[in-house]
């Protein structure tokens, strides 16, 4: 260990020997009080020999403070030594004192404490008392009463024994301490001399208790309070001057409220400490010196120990005895005429002690102990009675002095400085007319790093920009210091300041008419910010999407709209941008601003968040292409999806809740078609991804969809559903909309959705929402029939299913679920119709049509009858299906064939001979499209073809086309097991379809017509002589007739999609001869070659015959 010896303590250890030897014949291990001041001066003229003078500034020398410092634990140390009977051949290897501590003559408790008194060392000494036990510490305060109390009783021993009692009182100076510290290392030594003490050798434990017998009292007093407050009493003759009773008084007053009168700290706000603050500098300060932030600490010291619980806590004294001491003591200085007007600083601290402890007494919060009191009324005269004696005259402080301290205090970090700078950065008037205001702020960013101190300087630059007498070069100044206050702060926190700004102004800084100087930098600045972020794509990696999300906030926080509008037009019009900008908003929550509450008077899930209004804006004033609503759909679809938060265990919430992107953008714009700047199909794409995101809600609460009024909203999706059944017919001059089959079949999935989510609302409870659905089933009556059924889950079981009277002439239904409807346009026979239209209409209600239908089998007549009546009812239902819908149909077409219902005959229309096969493995699929030819036929034939415009024509040709499809599929799955190298289902060749467009390019017939399978030999299984291939060619060839004919008859004769069907057909085949090499001989194949290019030559089309022929060539046996 360290041993502590140099020049410095030499010239120190001489004054103590020079000391001892002028104590002769006596020593300073006996030297009594009163001969003191034979040989204090040597010790003081030693420490300003080791210390060196003062600072130039008038402050203390830190030299000299630590050798004072020093010199008490040394001298402390030694006495403490003496008393455990310390060995030192130990001792020299532990304690780092040790050579000075040796060098040093034996001295008494008299020399310790008259060093403190001479040195003015008091707050050392209580900061050493503090290291010490509590017993410990009441043994050493009833040796200094002693001292105190021993002739001759000076003022200075009643200061040293108040400011002993106040320096306790603060406690430790946290500031000061350390591990190197010297009170860590005197409180080392204390425990370890302890720990040592209980194996001392007989000597000295003699010596141990002949010390202990020493003390004042026998038996040792553990309550500090109680010591002081009697000392206090005993010496109050000696107290002879205004100021010292002012100052015991006051340390009295504050002992006694921090020990009963609270059992917390006392919270002043930051303008009251303040006040006081400024008070106790402008009283002590001179006028000529700098503010010294050691002048500012103490202060903040003194008033904190003044509403703060004492940690040392009354044991042997109640609140009445102490009061009674007190009382007394005010009753005998105002007796001697001491308690007179006083304006020192110790008379100020008494007038705040006495209010407070006033306050406290007369508080509705009293605590228990103010109940203990004998004579509480007599206290309280006492203590108003002692501010009438004094007759304080009110201290004031200017705003200048106020100012100088909150800066001191921000820019030396001193206690409570985070408490100061919220004060500080919300002083308008200090803002408005200083310069070291701003200077302080930039000089001092890190003290601002809080979101509410940011939202008070945010506040005081608004005021500024709103005075007509700004400093427009002061503002732009201030706007930086704070934005670059901003960018420091973690993401977290961030958020949370632009929650904060978006409650104070959505505009944040522009809230109100600037100067358009400030305008044009922020411009700058957040063109430069987005178009780092465009160019850069920050979304690459977790670091450049934090670093983009940062470069977003802090403009955000500067103006939150404009940021917010920069955001949606990067996302919607900036290729590929939607998804970083999604991202970059998830990473700012809160601009989102106030989930359940309001957002600048207006109600959050009515749809008034901010980027809703921004968006809203944005479109309203541009048409938006195609390219730009699917960013906007997918924008808006990655901000409704929740995101997990950084915390784990917190909700996953998302940047717009649905019902904000519903409110917004769906419901006004369902509500005036045709006068928004949203169309019909937007909307529904976004209702649909809106029910499509997985909110986790509590199980106890109501879906989100409630909130978007959710009975209206079926009902305007039904009405546009209405409209939809008739899409191909001829819209009048006066429609603002033209529907298609894809927004047709995008209305039932979202209404099917949106009645499952209301459904299970309603029969959580019915009785709740009973008028409602009421209300929404009477509207239906001005609908087509058909719409209920897409409602079905809402309605539950409170209604009977409604259908056209003639379907119940063909369907055995349950009277006490159906009813019938006399409808003018469901006449007599009409009945499949109604049938085909329910089966179209969902899965289960398509069950239900199958298995009810009245349908004698046994009799052929009522199966002719049958089949001729769904011929007709398809050819009626055909052109109006959405995809789904005819899918369906195809499974019921299907069934009926399967089943027997339907009795459709296979003529071999196309072919010269009779073929050798065994065809019933294909009877299903032969039987399908030789249906579908019929129905085909009929509606191409004179009496149907007008129904129908271009654009219906085309889908009834992808609806052909996707039933070919399905048939393919069908005899593919039909080919032998696969071995090695046999084509399988999932190596067939798949042709694209167009399904949007009848226009051909060159660049889909050179794909199609270029696409030949290269297919592996494969073993042929024979079956009874022949290769189910053959089956599967024959098929084939009959499909690709079928097709090929359909297409000739179809108005125009270029229907795309049944050309790329003959393309993918003829793949189909030459990948099977390429396969299944002996299911087709040269001559056959030479055959199939001639055939296919007579039935191909009626085409109309050049460009697709010969893409046919060139295929059709390619049809080589391989055998």
């Amino acid at each position: 260990m360290t041993q502590m010896m140099n020049k410095d303590s030499a010239v120190l250890q001489g004054a103590f020997l020079l000391a001892d030897k002028l104590c002769s014949p006596s020593s300073l291990s006996s030297i009594q009080k009163a001969d003191w001041s034979r040989v204090g001066h040597l010790f003081l003229e030693a420490l300003r020999e080791v210390g060196g003078l003062d600072e130039l500034d008038g402050g203390p020398n830190p030299i000299a403070v630590s050798w004072k410092k020093k010199t008490l634990c040394v001298v402390w140390l030694k006495l403490l030594s003496r008393e455990a009977g310390e060995d030192v051949e130990t001792t020299w290897k532990e304690n780092p004192f040790f050579s000075l501590q040796n060098s040093l003559p034996e001295v008494n408790q008299v020399v310790l404490l008259e060093l403190v008194k001479s040195t003015a060392a008091a707050h050392f000494f209580a900061s050493f008392l503090l290291c010490l036990p509590q017993p410990q510490i009441c043994a050493e305060l009833e040796r200094l009463v002693e001292h105190v109390r021993s002739n001759p009783v000076t003022v200075e021993d009643i200061q040293l024994f108040l400011e002993v009692w106040w320096e306790l009182w603060k406690g430790s100076d946290e500031q000061k301490l350390g591990e190197e510290s010297l009170e860590a290392m005197f409180t080392n030594q204390v425990a370890r001399l302890s720990s040592t003490s209980s194996g001392v050798s007989p000597q000295a434990a003699k010596r141990i208790k002949l010390d202990i017998v020493d003390l004042p009292a026998s038996l040792p007093n553990t309550d500090v309070l109680h010591i002081f407050l009697n000392a206090l009493k005993d010496m109050k003759a000696h107290v002879s001057s205004a100021d010292l009773c002012c100052q015991s008084l006051f340390i009295s007053l504050n002992a006694l409220y921090t020990s009963f009168l609270i059992d917390k700290e006392v919270v002043l706000p930051a303008k009251e400490k303040i006040n006081i603050l400024s008070k106790v500098i402008s009283m002590q300060k001179k006028s000529h010196e700098k503010l010294s932030p050691e002048l500012i600490r103490e202060a903040q010291r003194d008033l904190r120990a003044s509403i703060t619980p004492s940690h040392f806590q009354p044991i042997c004294i109640n609140l009445s005895e102490a009061f009674k001491i007190i009382t007394e003591l005010i009753h005998f200085w105002q007796n001697r005429g001491l308690l007179k007007e006083c304006s020192s600083y110790s008379a100020f601290q008494l007038e705040q002690s006495v209010q407070r402890v006033l306050t406290a007494l007369d508080g509705t919060e009293a605590p228990e102990a103010v109940t203990e009191i004998d004579d509480g009324e007599t206290v309280k005269k006492a203590l108003r009675g002692l501010l009438s004696s004094l007759a304080l005259t009110a201290v004031e402080s200017s705003p200048e002095v106020k100012a100088e301290v909150t800066t001191t205090i921000i820019s030396h970090r001193l206690d409570s400085c985070g408490d100061f700078a919220v004060f500080f950065a919300g002083e308008t008037s200090w803002a408005a007319c200083d310069e070291r205001w701003v200077d302080c702020l930039e000089k001092n960013q890190a003290a601002f790093r809080q979101h509410d101190t940011l939202i008070s300087l945010s506040s005081t630059l608004m005021s500024k920009l709103h005075s007509q007498s700004s400093d427009v070069s002061q503002c732009r100044k201030l706007m930086k210091i704070i934005a670059d206050i901003f960018s420091q702060l973690s993401l977290e926190e961030k958020n949370t300041v632009l929650a904060a700004m978006l409650r104070l102004s959505s505009r944040g800084f522009f809230g109100c008419s600037v100067p358009s100087a400030m305008t044009e930098g922020f411009e700058q600045e957040l063109n430069m910010a987005f178009n780092c972020i465009i160019q850069g794509r920050g979304g690459t990696s977790q670091g450049n999407l934090t670093t983009a999300a940062s470069l977003v906030a802090r403009v955000a926080f500067q103006n939150p709209e404009a940021a917010l509008r920069s955001c949606c037009h990067s996302a919607i019009f900036n290729k590929g941008a939607f998804s970083l900008m999604a991202k970059i908003l998830q990473q700012l929550p809160g601009l989102r601003g106030q989930r359940g509450g309001k957002d600048e008077g207006e109600d959050v899930g009515s749809g008034s968040s901010l980027l809703c209004r921004c968006l809203q804006e944005l479109i309203g004033a541009k048409s938006l292409s195609d390219s730009e609503k699917e960013q906007l759909l997918k924008f808006l679809g990655l901000l409704m999806t929740p995101v997990s938060t950084a915390e784990e265990g917190e909700e996953r919430l998302s940047f717009l809740c649905p019902q904000e992107v519903v409110n917004s953008f769906v419901l006004p714009n369902l509500s005036t078609v045709g006068h928004s700047s949203i169309d019909v199909e937007l909307s529904l794409q976004l209702l649909h991804t809106a029910l499509s995101v997985d909110v986790h809600n509590p199980a106890s609460s109501p879906h989100w969809v409630l909130d978007c009024s959710p009975f209206p909203l079926l009902y305007v999706l039904a009405q546009l559903h209405n409209q939809t059944h008739r899409c191909w017919a001829q819209p009048p001059e006066s429609a603002v909309h033209h529907w298609s089959m894809d927004t047709k079949e995008l209305l039932v999935s979202v209404l099917t959705t949106l009645g499952q989510v209301v459904g299970v609302e309603v029969a959580a409870a019915p009785s709740s929402w009973s008028r409602a659905l009421f209300w929404l089933y009477n509207k239906m009556e001005e609908l087509d029939w058909t719409v209920r059924f897409h409602l079905k889950p809402v309605w539950g079981e409170h209604f009977k299913n409604e259908v056209p009277s003639s379907l119940l002439a063909v369907c055995d239904l349950p009277e006490q679920e159906w009813s019938g409807l006399d409808l003018p346009q469901y006449g007599q026979g009409t009945g499949l119709l109604a049938w085909m239209e329910c089966c179209s209409t969902s899965d289960s209600l398509q069950s239900t049509m199958l298995s009810c239908l009245s349908l004698d089998q046994q009799k052929p007549e009522h199966v002719n009858m049958f089949s001729k009546g769904l011929l007709v009812a398809l050819t009626q239902t055909l052109p109006w299906c959405s995809i789904s819908q005819w899918t369906r149909l195809l499974g019921a077409l299907r069934e009926l064939i399967t089943s027997g219902c339907l009795h459709v005959p296979f003529s071999l229309e196309y072919v010269d001979y009779l073929p050798l096969l065994d065809l019933r493995r294909f009877s299903c699929e032969l039987r399908l499209s030789v249906l579908l030819l019929r129905v085909l036929q009929l509606l191409c034939g004179s009496s149907c073809s007008h129904w129908l415009s271009a654009d219906g024509w085309g889908h009834v040709g992808r609806l052909y086309a996707h039933a070919v499809r399905d048939m393919m599929n069908s005899i593919k799955a039909k080919l032998p097991p696969p071995s090695s190298g046999t084509l399988t289902a999932s190596e067939s060749p798949e042709v694209p379809a167009r399904r949007d467009s009848d226009l051909m390019t060159d660049e889909a017939l050179t794909e199609a017509a270029g696409s030949p399978l290269t297919l592996k030999q494969s073993q042929i299984e024979e079956d009874v002589g022949t290769a189910p291939s053959q089956e599967v060619l024959f098929v084939l060839s009959q499909l690709f007739c079928h097709v090929q004919h359909i297409q000739v008859m179809m108005p125009g004769g270029q229907c795309e999609p049944l050309f790329l069907s003959s393309l993918e057909i003829l793949s189909h085949y030459q990948a099977i001869m390429a396969a299944f090499p002996e299911s087709s001989s040269p001559l056959e194949s030479d055959n199939t070659r001639h055939f296919f290019s007579t039935i191909t030559d009626n085409l109309e089309n050049r460009e697709m015959k010969a893409v046919l022929q060139q295929k059709i060539a390619q049809l080589v046996s391989a055998a």
